[in-house]
């Protein structure tokens, strides 16, 4: 496992190089249309007198920090917005480490690996806690391996890769196990949209000050590509994260902030609703040809990922190239994803993961 050099763009090309039609399912980047309010909100800017085009203020507009905070119910003072929600972790990871109470964060295993890679290079110490049999977290075995070394404990619901929602009694025991170890807890929810349990709760619902929430637009408004994310922290550690964020990227881009405003002050309910019906579908087809393949696989709660193994077949490198040379379908290899070398992982973000879903039931493994 390489934390340094993901996997994900090496796979991509390989599919991409391969001499026979491949489905892609490695990388999480949704396929289905952006709210109309945001298009428009980007036409409109084109139009923009030049003024508009110069730098916004350094934590974000003042419009879209307002519209978040009331929604998130915490004061605007306490939001950044950010390159995406991968520079709100960063931000985040880097209060922890600041803060002179522990070099180690502890995140869960499998685990998204831009987590370890940045912590690491932000020289942290990094320790794998396994999970469940159902992804969900194992607080004992977290409790366990929380100590006074601990500077944070990072959490994801809805859970990249496992699909797992973390429930309110999950998220609460996190809480209090990084008040314990006066750790800060770090909540990264930018799936927090695709929750098909009903069970989905935010760490900002506990009344705590060592909690950052994290989020983005990336995945909920399907436009990865104009990287808006944001960072709740709390009122003590707010100045130095604005402080990081402008050394580090100046400003975010105006665009981007003035679009994802318009579509939040636009769009309704439906809009994401049809998102999660949409990947309902798939998620259901796909698993029942993992059925067939005779797959093990987490029953996703939420986000739009497929955590799965087949028998006595590795999810090695070598064995996902196999499936990309002889099934004509990409996705992750486990090890990339922490200790879990037997799995695979499909991103279910494309119109194909149906015909990619008959592809694997029919395939030889």
């Amino acid at each position: 496992m390489d934390y340094e050099t993901p996997l994900f763009f090496h796979v991509m090309q390989y599919a991409a190089e391969a001499d026979r039609d491949v489905i892609d399912l490695v990388s999480g980047g949704p396929d289905w249309e952006p709210p109309t309010a945001l298009r428009d909100g980007l036409r409109d800017y084109a139009d923009s007198d030049p003024d508009a085009f110069q730098y916004p203020p350094s934590d974000g507009l003042r419009e879209l920090r307002e519209e978040i905070a009331a929604r998130r119910g915490v004061d605007v003072n306490r939001v950044v917005i950010t390159n995406g929600a991968g520079e709100a972790n960063y931000l985040a990871m880097a209060a922890a480490l600041e803060r002179s109470a522990g070099n180690e964060i502890l995140l869960t295993d499998p685990v998204y690996p831009y987590y370890p890679g940045k912590a690491k290079m932000l020289g942290a110490d990094v320790r794998l806690v396994p999970v469940g049999d159902d992804g969900h977290p194992d607080v004992d075995a977290m409790a366990d391996a929380a100590s006074e070394d601990t500077a944070a404990i990072l959490i994801n619901s809805p859970n990249n890769p496992t699909g797992a929602v973390y429930d309110a009694e999950t998220v609460e025991a996190m809480v209090d196990l990084a008040d314990d170890n006066d750790a800060l807890l770090l909540s990264d929810e930018v799936y927090d949209h695709y929750d098909y349990s009903g069970r989905f709760e935010s760490a900002l619902a506990f009344d705590a000050d060592h909690v950052v929430v994290t989020n983005s637009f990336s995945k909920s408004m399907a436009v990865t590509g104009l990287r808006v994310g944001y960072a709740i922290f709390p009122p003590h550690l707010i100045d130095d994260a604005r402080t990081r964020h402008m050394l580090v990227n100046v400003t975010g881009a105006r665009p981007s902030q003035v679009a994802v405003l318009r579509a939040l002050q636009e769009t309704g309910p439906d809009y994401y609703e049809a998102s999660r019906d949409l990947l309902r579908e798939r998620i259901d087809a796909f698993t029942d040809a993992l059925d067939a393949a005779g797959a093990e696989y987490i029953v996703p709660e939420g986000a739009f990922y497929v955590f799965a193994r087949f028998d006595d077949f590795p999810g090695t490198l070598d064995n996902v190239e196999r499936l990309v040379d002889e099934a004509g379908v990409a996705c992750m290899p486990g090890d990339t994803f922490g200790t879990y070398d037997d799995w695979v992982r499909f991103a279910l973000v494309t119109p194909r993961a149906e015909e990619a879903a008959e592809r694997l039931a029919d395939y030889d493994f």
